[in-house]
């Protein structure tokens, strides 16, 4: 089993930055492929990012550019950093992670492990 737990979450103004963080335990060395997906009400849970393993990350069109996954080993924790954001990047963020290939690690994975999520509100 793997736990996952997301802080970082708030509220921050349009064109703001914030960074969230994921910090990953139990058996994390199966764990091959990690993201970050966000969910609005009324909408599906969109993958915003992936990383497998030590990859390059990959990342939806909606946030290109303006987010940037990264990971501490040492800490075993994951970090989603977003800038310039917009009101559409509202909702709850979720960290998730899987034990799939490089194949089955894009930003819209399978995922087995969902961190409990966490808030972000931009506002005008």
């Amino acid at each position: 089993q793997v736990q996952l737990v997301e802080t970082g979450g708030g509220s921050v103004q349009v064109g703001g930055s914030l960074r969230l963080s994921c910090q990953a335990s139990g058996y994390i060395d199966a764990v091959y492929c990690m993201g970050w997906f966000r969910q609005v009400p009324g909408k599906e849970r969109e993958g915003l990012g992936s990383r497998y393993k030590d990859d390059t990350p990959i990342y939806a069109e909606s946030v290109k550019g303006r987010f940037t996954i990264s990971h501490d080993k040492a800490n075993n924790t994951f970090y989603l950093q977003m800038n310039n954001l917009k009101p559409e990047d509202s909702g709850m963020y979720y960290c998730a992670a899987d034990h799939g290939g490089l194949y089955d690690c894009g930003p819209e994975f399978r995922v087995r492990y969902w961190g409990q999520g966490t808030l972000v509100y931009v506002h005008s």
